[in-house]
């Protein structure tokens, strides 16, 4: 399957070391060599880069490492392709525009039946993946469910949370999406997170030979929360989420965070 990345900052901040350990994953240290994307936030602008090549040898990849960007909130994603070509069209993050905001969208995993049980009217997706039907198929439930009228992050996120368990139900579901303001994780198989504070530390990527030290890197008010598939180093303690489990960050922050019913049900039958 693909692997995701993302990043929820309370000051512009680059991701330069966390991309450059995700990037090895495309087609070096990993099999996920089918394209390769990522968005960043910037004000209400947000400027991406993607290309259909593997991550680990795209000259493109390797502006994004040494092209310090600094950024609040970022999603990027490394595909294995299951649905649809390898193509541009295909590659994630997915953007559209609702309610003045660009969302970005990427997703980890596999849908069947998804035409059938996702019907979409409004937003129609460019490329034929699994991953863009469904996020136009949210798209579209946002716009009947709230039409013209934004509703809070909190009624809004939550709302979504739905909406992923539903879309969960198909297959593999694990899904970043964020309108530039917040950042929303759903857990369906596998993701991990961190939050970098003060006092901060030394950090070494797993697939890369390198270390940075984030305090000569940050100032004491800094909070970065970084968000993985896999965790991209291994001398720091990142946070296992449970399936069905999700995660609302706003400007690096926690902010709201549940689990749906149906799926604590499902956990707990598995365990006992």
């Amino acid at each position: 399957m693909c692997e995701l990345l993302a990043m929820s900052a309370n000051v512009p901040t680059d991701i330069c070391f966390s991309f450059s350990g995700l990037m090895q994953r495309g087609g070096n240290t990993g099999p996920h060599k089918d394209g390769w994307g990522i968005t960043f936030y910037e004000g209400k602008g947000c400027r991406s880069f993607k290309d259909p090549l593997p991550s680990a040898r795209s000259p493109i990849a390797q502006l994004v490492t040494e092209y310090p960007i600094k950024s609040e909130a970022v999603i990027c994603h490394i595909r294995q392709a299951n649905s649809g070509g390898i193509c541009l069209e295909n590659t994630h993050p997915f953007t559209r525009q609702m309610w003045g905001k660009n969302w970005t969208y990427a997703h980890n995993g596999q849908l069947t039946s998804f035409k059938e049980e996702l019907p979409i009217k409004f937003h129609i997706p460019i490329g034929t993946t699994d991953s863009e039907h469904a996020f136009c198929w949210i798209l579209d439930q946002l716009h009947i469910k709230f039409a013209e009228h934004e509703p809070t992050n909190e009624v809004l996120f939550q709302f979504i949370a739905t909406l992923s368990e539903k879309i969960n139900r198909l297959g593999v579901f694990n899904l970043n999406i964020s309108n530039g303001d917040c950042l929303f994780v759903y857990c369906s198989t596998k993701l991990h997170w961190i939050t970098r504070r003060a006092p901060f530390g030394e950090a070494s990527l797993i697939d890369a030979e390198m270390v940075v030290d984030f305090h000569k890197e940050t100032t004491a008010n800094d909070i970065v929360t970084v968000i993985a598939t896999q965790p991209l180093t291994d001398d720091e303690t990142w946070q296992k989420m449970l399936p069905g489990q999700w995660q609302l960050f706003c400007l690096g922050e926690s902010i709201a965070s549940g689990q749906t019913e149906a799926d604590i049900k499902e956990t707990v039958n598995t365990s006992t």
